[in-house]
């Protein structure tokens, strides 16, 4: 009889857990759901200010505007950012910043919290968006494209020149797979023309925050970034291109945490 009243014990403390473990899940996914649609509304409310501030002060408004929105939806969603080697961006701004790409949580990040402007690079289908387009091109975020030679150059070195640091996540899409694909060649060109100091950054863990076919936010947990010292590009040539992008890529593989 013991031994039945043992075992019975021990399955209501198993189905016990399992109810508990629904009810959490189910609190995660109504968080998740919730937090999605504030993300949402914060941008209808900011958007209207971030385009109306974009033609002010070469667009440097809106990068408080940008930080706040990323601000409040890190903070709903839950999620801790943990930052490391903010210095190496801090005393080399305007730089280009190069990094993997996991999730839009990386760009919400590094708006709230790197120490400089950041301006990325731009996908087309972005700027046909009403309000935040048309904020995004005067606030000089880029489309950069390579066959524009010197042309596309111009346009970083012009956007740097009024203190944005550019952010390239050189692999070219995002992978929430946990590690470190391939990078293009195009951040190191970038650099290399310009002249500017380039920054190798690693994300970890943003990836399970929206991973790939996901509707609504997955809330909580941690995230960090990691800001590598400075390379500097003065003297490197179109040679070089190649042996620059694997640094970065080996740099920023070595800091990244599973």
């Amino acid at each position: 009889m013991a031994n039945v009243s043992e075992h019975e014990a021990t399955a209501q403390r198993a189905s016990s857990l399992v109810v508990r473990a629904g009810a959490l899940s189910a609190l995660k996914l109504a968080w998740g759901a919730v937090a999605t649609i504030l993300g949402v509304i914060y941008t209808i409310i900011l958007a209207p200010f971030a385009a109306l501030s974009a033609p002010l002060f070469n667009g440097h408004a809106v990068t408080h505007i940008g930080a706040l929105w990323s601000w409040l939806i890190i903070r709903t969603c839950g999620i801790r950012v943990e930052m490391e080697g903010l210095e190496n961006v801090r005393n080399t701004a305007p730089c280009i910043i190069v990094s993997n790409h996991q999730s839009f949580f990386d760009i919400f990040a590094s708006l709230a919290y790197l120490p400089c402007e950041p301006r990325f690079i731009a996908k087309r289908e972005l700027m046909k968006i009403p309000l935040v387009g048309y904020a995004m091109r005067r606030a000089h975020h880029l489309i950069i494209d390579r066959q524009a030679g010197g042309q596309a150059i111009r346009r970083v070195l012009e956007v740097t020149r009024m203190g944005y640091s550019i952010v390239v996540f050189a692999e070219g899409h995002r992978y929430a797979d946990g590690r470190v694909h391939e990078f293009s060649e195009g951040a190191a060109w970038m650099a290399i023309t310009t002249k500017l100091p380039i920054v190798p950054m690693t994300v970890s863990g943003s990836g399970r925050f929206f991973p790939p076919g996901a509707k609504v936010v997955v809330p909580g947990g941690r995230m960090r970034i990691v800001l590598g010292e400075p390379i500097e590009t003065k003297g490197l040539t179109s040679r070089d291109r190649r042996p620059l992008s694997k640094r970065l890529e080996d740099a920023v593989r070595a800091k990244l945490v599973a």
